[in-house]
């Protein structure tokens, strides 16, 4: 469902102020049969609170049974068809980082990662080094591979386990399927393209399995990062942008690269935090780049990254603490006072689950005219049972601008 020329139609510029937040991967599962979700289980007063006078629904990105990538989960909260604007993480990485890519170049994320005597994957994650090891590792890595079949081969430094990984050269193709098996206990997958008669794709996979097999080599004496998996082979697509579509002026509060590329590549301006290398998801950073610009933008897309890593590494009580850190930041948020203020989350990534999942999000929304809401909590329960019902695919955008007044009728 593509809303996005109906909406650069409908809307219209107003000095409203929307604030939308994002707990990555926030909805969970229980641990046991009848015991409470990981935002159950937290004390969060202050979402309670708030609840009681907003509105709650549930929220499926993309369609019921897909669990969605965060790319595609972001694009759909951003307004934009995941199904329609398509693009794979590497891209959304480099722009993150600043890292400029031409019409040719492909680029790739990569995952430093454990690996087995016996070549099968024992860490997809190598134990999330710390980020300053992941920068030692890329820099051998230069050292040893810098050009595969005459192919510029460009290395830089994400966060932790994470890198970006571009192919600077001609004739290379983006429809190439990913390295990382996502599980553990088994091989990586060779790189293949998607269509065996793409010579432009076959030419990048085969550049993709040598630079595999030359990282091995070249890490073979590392205690922990032995190997790298590859995933999101893409090169840059042109989306229309959100400050033309929704007449807003956009900024992106995230701290790791790959959200801030996604922001970046629908418009928005990602602003600059500060400590970062302290604490990735360090809230109060966050908190005050939002209050610096809150004169100067009127749409402002805010991210949490650590509701997501702590259900990723299966840590249930990890994870209930950051959705509780949040909780207690939220007071200052709402000192804003933000016209419309929307909470939800890309998707679930359940700490029993270890990966993002297909369930429902929840959502809130507190906006001036809301209808009776029977919702108390931000819980997977209490959501179901709220006014907003469960929306599926790109509806959030237009909800938020409607309710900040931005959005005319439609229609005679």
């Amino acid at each position: 469902m593509d809303l996005i020329p109906e909406l650069a139609e409908l809307s219209r510029k107003t000095p409203s102020k929307i604030l939308l937040v994002v707990l990555d991967g926030v909805g969970g599962l229980p641990r046991e049969a009848g015991g409470p979700t990981e935002l159950a289980a937290a004390r969060t007063p202050s979402l309670d609170r708030l609840a009681e006078r907003s509105a709650l629904g549930l929220f499926t990105p993309v369609a019921p049974g897909i669990a969605p990538g965060s790319g595609p989960g972001h694009l759909a909260i951003f307004g934009y068809d995941p199904l329609r604007y398509r693009v794979g993480r590497g891209v959304l990485s480099a722009l993150g980082l600043g890292i400029p890519l031409g019409p040719d170049d492909v680029a790739v994320r990569g995952n430093f990662a454990t690996f087995n005597p016996d070549g099968t994957v024992k860490d997809r994650r190598a134990g999330r080094p710390p980020t300053e090891e992941n920068r030692r590792v890329i820099e051998k890595l230069k050292s040893r591979i810098r050009e595969i079949e005459g192919v510029r081969i460009e290395l830089y430094t994400e966060s932790e386990h994470r890198f970006v990984l571009v192919l600077r050269g001609e004739g290379l193709g983006e429809r190439v399927t990913d390295t990382d098996p996502q599980a553990t206990g088994v091989p990586p997958r060779p790189a293949e393209p998607e269509d065996p008669g793409d010579e432009a794709s076959a030419r990048t996979a085969r550049i993709l399995n040598r630079f595999a097999e030359l990282a091995r080599e070249a890490l073979k004496d590392e205690p922990v990062i032995n190997g790298v998996l590859l995933r999101g082979v893409s090169k840059k697509p042109d989306f229309p942008k959100l400050p033309e579509v929704a007449k807003v002026r956009a900024a992106a509060i995230a701290s790791y690269p790959m959200y801030r590329g996604v922001a970046e590549l629908v418009g928005m301006e990602a602003l600059e935090l500060s400590d970062f290398e302290e604490d990735p998801d360090r809230p109060r950073a966050k908190l005050e780049a939002l209050r610096s610009a809150w004169a100067d933008y009127d749409f402002f897309y805010l991210h949490f990254k650590k509701t997501d890593s702590k259900g990723e590494d299966g840590d249930f009580e990890g994870k209930v603490e950051r959705i509780e850190l949040f909780d207690a930041l939220l007071p200052e948020l709402l000192g804003l006072d933000p016209d419309v203020l929307l909470i939800t989350g890309d998707h679930s990534t359940p700490a029993v689950f270890k990966a993002h999942s297909w369930h429902p999000v929840p959502v809130l929304l507190r906006a001036p005219y809301l209808r009776n809401d029977a919702a108390r909590r931000f819980t997977e329960d209490e959501a179901a049972r709220g006014s907003l019902g469960h929306l599926v695919g790109p509806v959030l955008l237009p909800l938020m601008l409607a309710h900040a007044g931005k959005l005319q009728k439609y229609g005679a």
